[in-house]
């Protein structure tokens, strides 16, 4: 049996402010290489808490978090900080690009943070990944010059520079029109059917959901289905 890429167990979360609230109530699941899952609920349910709490940013909950079969808990910053970087992409709805650096070089960023690869070898596998979302040509320009679409493709990018076990979206295509969002949808299914990744995306999209792998709904801080 393959180790699952990430793995929740019974994890609760409290909020003490001003009074103690429990968001996250014996929250478990286990995503597999390969899975494409959407994160459904309404706003308020616990989905960006535990999203949170899944890229290791959180870390005062209760219950089990492992990635890759290794737990989390316990771990010193700079560790969870080295998982972060090598092992979770992040898509979120706005793109956070820089636009003083082309295209190219913010796809190379998280990967010159990670000093693995030498510098014309994070090149290389910066083109290969625009390449594989269809932007390749784009590389030279400045964010700026792009479509909201082609930004996001670019976001996406970057979030694979790392060769990340898993990625993590939140409302990736909140801000597209519906012909982009299909454009990034078709992306992600790619990405977990020809590359085997895993991927867990918070989304409000019905119609984005419904054509995942796989639905975990969210309500009052619990997963109902």
């Amino acid at each position: 049996m393959d180790t699952p890429a990430i793995e929740a167990r019974q994890l609760i979360k409290y909020f003490d402010d001003p009074v103690r609230v429990q968001v996250l109530h014996d929250v478990s699941f286990a995503l597999n290489r390969g899975e494409f899952a959407a994160v459904v609920g309404k706003s308020g349910c616990g989905k960006s808490t535990l999203l949170y709490i899944l890229s290791t940013m959180d870390t005062a909950y209760e219950g089990e978090l492992l990635i890759d079969g290794v737990p989390m808990r316990g771990k010193k910053e700079a560790a969870l900080a080295r998982v972060r970087n090598e092992q979770i992409g992040f898509v979120f709805q706005f793109h956070y690009l820089l636009n003083e650096f082309s295209v190219l070089r913010n796809v190379m960023l998280p990967a010159e943070k990670l000093g693995k690869l030498s510098r014309p070898e994070i090149e290389h596998r910066a083109y290969e990944k625009l390449k594989i979302l269809g932007i390749e040509s784009e590389a030279l320009k400045k964010p700026n010059q792009l479509s909201g679409g082609q930004k996001q493709r670019v976001a996406i990018a970057r979030a694979l520079i790392n060769d990340p076990l898993i990625i993590l979206g939140d409302e990736p295509t909140g801000n597209l029109d519906q012909k982009n969002g299909e454009i990034v949808f078709d992306i992600f299914k790619e990405l977990a059917e020809t590359y085997h990744q895993a991927l867990l995306i918070v989304t409000h999209d019905n119609d984005f959901a419904a054509k995942t792998h796989r639905i975990i709904e969210m309500e009052d801080g619990r997963i109902i289905s």
